[in-house]
């Protein structure tokens, strides 16, 4: 191993050689893309991504990315779809062949092959004097000045180009399908991710009971209301079940800190008065945000003008919002 080399000299050269080749995509965002958007767009079939090697891998992310935003994808091997999996293939769907030559022995035998069934031909390539570029009713092109590789051989830039073209792609087409926040929920339901975007304060809150003291409340009860709801806090609610104030833990120790009689003490002396809320139907993850912005740990959840309960930040830990 050379230990002279300069690891971060070089790790930088490769992310400056991938961000430029990215930045000069942006001159072959043409007709022909718009067009090909247009195409995907109108389909009534899927969207069949392909390729052999690197470009295979690629495929596969570009997929996922289409249809966790709307538009349905499926991958197809080049080489086993020569090899029977070209029944994949209706005749309403639109075949994109990812490669960097366009001229791999692979695609050369599965575009006639293609053609015959009828289908659309995306070719998104690095070389638009290829084979593949010829044969295709649509080209995305991905030229790159040189790959990152010392050698220019490794598929390095290449690669990136052909993910960064196919991220334009499905952004186009999740915003011609006005595809929302609400949509990508219901196709991301798990992980932190998915919760964001459908759980809601509603869910989480439930799960507790509500912690409730009088104004008049002594401080001995005040003590055992939030040590026996283990949240932290208790909210102050007049006869009418009105909010007037919460305590916490740390209206507490403050009051503790001042020496005051302890027998004396009634809950309206030391609650805080017009606490943070939030409505129970919001997003979790709104509650969250609440918390960050004001450093606290938990938020009165209301119903309409009543209280409804309270959510605590340890709940959104367990939840894996955070």
């Amino acid at each position: 191993m050379n230990l002279q080399k300069n690891i971060k000299k070089i790790a930088r050269a490769v992310l400056i050689n991938e961000a430029q080749a990215i930045e000069n995509l942006t001159q072959f965002i043409d007709d022909d893309f718009e067009r090909c958007v247009q195409e995907i767009y109108s389909a009534k079939g899927r969207v069949v991504i392909t390729g052999v090697g690197k470009s295979a891998i690629i495929a596969n992310k570009i997929v996922a990315t289409l249809n966790s935003t709307g538009t349905p994808s499926i991958f197809m091997h080049a080489a086993d779809a020569i090899h029977g999996d070209l029944g994949m293939v209706q005749k309403e769907d639109i075949v994109i062949c990812i490669s960097k030559s366009g001229n791999t022995s692979e695609i050369k035998v599965l575009v006639p092959l293609l053609k015959r069934r009828g289908v659309k031909l995306v070719a998104l390539v690095s070389n638009t004097n290829s084979y593949l570029s010829e044969q295709a009713d649509f080209v995305l092109n991905a030229t790159i000045a040189e790959e990152a590789c010392p050698h220019n051989l490794a598929p390095t830039t290449s690669t990136t180009a052909h993910v960064a073209m196919g991220d334009a792609l499905a952004v186009c087409l999740l915003e011609l399908r006005n595809f929302s926040s609400s949509d990508f929920a219901e196709f991301h339901p798990g992980g932190s991710l998915g919760k964001q975007l459908y759980l809601k304060v509603s869910d989480i809150y439930v799960h507790h009971q509500l912690p409730e003291v009088s104004p008049d409340a002594p401080l001995r009860d005040v003590i055992l209301e939030i040590s026996s709801k283990r949240l932290g806090c208790t909210s102050v609610l007049d006869g009418n079940k009105i909010l007037l104030g919460i305590i916490t833990d740390g209206d507490l120790r403050r009051m503790l800190q001042k020496g005051e009689d302890l027998n004396k003490i009634r809950a309206s002396e030391i609650m805080t008065t017009n606490p943070k809320s939030i409505q129970k139907d919001e997003y979790a993850v709104k509650a969250l945000q609440v918390m960050q912005q004001n450093n606290i740990t938990q938020l009165v959840v209301m119903d309409g003008n009543k209280v409804a309960g309270f959510i605590h930040l340890h709940d959104l830990l367990k939840e894996g919002i955070i």
